[in-house]
């Protein structure tokens, strides 16, 4: 019984561990991307981006609601006071005769004078009250300021907005152009790994040939073990090339929002790639109107004079409109009723103010220096401006330039691939037959390797400036480099 138990619990811990396996072996299944993909990808869940997204958001808020600065500002104030000593209240009240008290023969109309205007002497009697140390009172105020500056920040704000799209839509194809960049250079990475490790085949496969040559006497120990050295001394060319790409890899899945150990499947570049003609001076038009920096420093030279307007809207008259009300308990709080009209004292008005602000019409005034210095601010940015479209056009000629370069450097190292492959395979037989050292086929096949390598970079090169060229340009990512395959 007791080995059927201890049999049990191994089988269950076994299950475990194959359950666990399997989840792990699925967990490193590489993950299949084409470039559109790896980008739709990074826009869903790249976190640079989702921040840029939420300072997006945040613009469209406050620029949809820039009318609630018309709000009227509503304050009601209510306050419980008690007075540090009692206190009187003393006063004159107009009483009825009482001709109990009077002067006989005499009536209260006897005291008084009488005009058009009214009575202007009565029967009056001083007083005095004791006054309650507790006391209520509530104030309402309603106010709201107008002026023209206020319509022009609304129009600021919506600038603002617009802005904060062109900065996002700039930090989209920034984020594009690096991933398909990214892209391209983790396949070029690949492409150069399977180009060394069949290199390393094929000088393992000399190592044999000079092992059978030296078995039959053909070859001298010296030439195996040059083959031998030679053999190792790539192992640690192929590690570093491997660690590149996987440092690569996890870069690129950082842009993804992925972990960083999140393998990839890439899909390979097509081997023919067209070579497409340009004009530098349409290019340069396309840049210096559609390239994102350019757009967006466009937009926030807009943003800045409209807010150097609004500057000098502020020192024209403002409007003021205010009503306000005070009442007073001016009996017992604790003892009379609250709800009698006769124990409150009420006072208030309606105002309407006009204003101005003559001091900032003097040329050194706050005002007056703050409006100069926005007009500072605006030459600075359309210098900036001007000098981002004279780079622009740099850019776009070094780039075009450069695919020019590209196009004539790839077409001659394709006769240089071919040639070399064809001297790698006749020297290779030529070392089967024992008419070639082996250093002469080791030349050739670096020869070959090294001409391959340098025309996969230069394929690579030309597709990577296209897509700097459509960043440049402003088209959508595949207009250029999408005809190109």
């Amino acid at each position: 019984m007791y080995f059927k138990k201890r049999n049990i619990g191994r089988l269950c811990c076994l299950s475990m561990l194959f359950i666990l396996l399997c989840a792990n072996l699925q967990a490193q299944e590489p993950l299949r991307l084409s470039p559109d993909e790896a980008v739709q990808m990074a826009l869903r869940s790249n976190l640079s981006l989702e921040s840029s997204r939420a300072s997006v958001e945040t613009r469209r808020r406050v620029s949809q609601m820039s009318w609630n600065q018309f709000i009227p500002n509503v304050m009601v104030t209510g306050t419980l006071m008690r007075d540090n000593e009692a206190s009187t209240a003393a006063g004159m009240r107009q009483v009825e005769w009482n001709p109990i008290f009077g002067l006989g023969g005499y009536n209260q109309s006897d005291f008084e004078l009488t005009t058009p205007y009214g009575t202007a002497y009565s029967w009056f009697m001083p007083f005095s009250i004791d006054l309650p140390q507790w006391r209520i009172a509530h104030t309402i105020q309603v106010s709201l300021n107008l002026s023209l500056a206020m319509f022009e920040n609304m129009n600021r704000l919506q600038l603002d907005y617009e802005t904060g799209l062109l900065t996002y839509e700039k930090a989209k194809a920034q984020l594009e152009r690096d991933v398909r960049k990214a892209y391209h250079n983790m396949l070029l990475l690949q492409e150069n790994i399977a180009l060394l490790r069949g290199s390393f085949a094929s000088v393992d496969r000399q190592v044999q040939i000079a092992q059978a040559n030296y078995n039959a006497g053909l070859a001298p120990e010296l030439t195996l073990l040059q083959a031998r050295v030679a053999r190792e001394n790539m192992r640690p060319v192929i590690d570093q090339a491997e660690n590149g790409l996987k440092l690569s890899m996890a870069q690129f899945a950082m842009f993804l929002g992925l972990d960083y150990d999140t393998p990839f499947e890439l899909i390979p570049v097509t081997d023919n790639i067209e070579f497409i003609p340009f004009d530098v001076a349409e290019m340069i038009s396309k840049a210096a109107s559609g390239k994102p920096d350019i757009q967006e420093l466009r937009h926030t030279i807009m943003m800045l004079e409209s807010a150097r307007k609004a500057q000098s809207l502020a020192l024209l008259p403002t409007l003021s409109l205010s009503w306000n009300n005070n009442s007073v308990f001016i009996r017992d709080p604790w003892k009379d009723p609250w709800f009698n009209g006769d124990n409150w004292r009420n006072s208030g008005s309606f105002n309407i103010t006009m204003a101005i602000r003559l001091h900032s019409f003097l040329p050194w005034s706050t005002d007056n220096q703050g409006i100069k210095n926005m007009d500072d601010q605006i030459r600075a940015a359309t210098i900036g401006l001007a000098q981002m479209i004279n780079g622009t056009e740099i850019e776009v000629y070094n780039i075009v330039l450069a695919l020019e370069r590209t196009r004539v450097s790839a077409e001659a190292l394709a006769q240089t691939v071919s040639l070399a492959e064809q001297a790698y395979r006749l020297t290779e037989t030529a070392y089967r037959a024992g008419l070639q050292d082996y250093f002469q086929v080791q030349n050739a096949e670096q020869s070959l390797r090294q001409a391959q390598v340098q025309m996969l970079e230069q394929q690579f090169n030309y597709l990577n400036s296209l897509i700097d060229l459509e960043y440049a340009t402003g088209v959508p990512f595949g207009t250029l480099s999408g005809r190109s395959r």
